[in-house]
């Protein structure tokens, strides 16, 4: 199955974070957060202005990404979770992110 995102849509898979810390403790998947960031796999053909014109979205397939904690609503597809979520919902693109990016608090 195949999802194919409508109007300013992004369907974003979560990027597992990190389950040790610096000082080498293990994060029991319990107790650790869900990732706050994502790599794109699907992006709508854009959302329509009033006089309908097509706004292109900003975002596409294979970018990273920030979004918050509890956006978008989660789908299983063939055994993999994702996130349906609206271009706005999106903080920022990440460009040149190394490998482990940490959230500053």
């Amino acid at each position: 199955m195949k999802l194919r995102p409508l109007h300013d849509r992004v369907i974003v898979k979560r990027i597992d974070s990190e389950t040790k810390t610096a000082s080498g403790i293990v994060i029991p998947d319990a107790a650790a957060e869900k990732p706050d960031q994502g790599e794109v796999v699907a992006v709508g053909p854009g959302r329509k202005t009033d006089k309908g014109d097509l706004i292109a979205p900003n975002v596409k397939v294979g970018d990273r990404v920030l979004f918050g904690k509890y956006s978008g609503q989660t789908v299983k597809v063939e055994g993999d979770e994702l996130l349906v979520m609206k271009e706005d919902d999106l903080f920022a693109v990440v460009e040149g992110a190394p490998a482990g990016l940490k959230k500053v608090a």
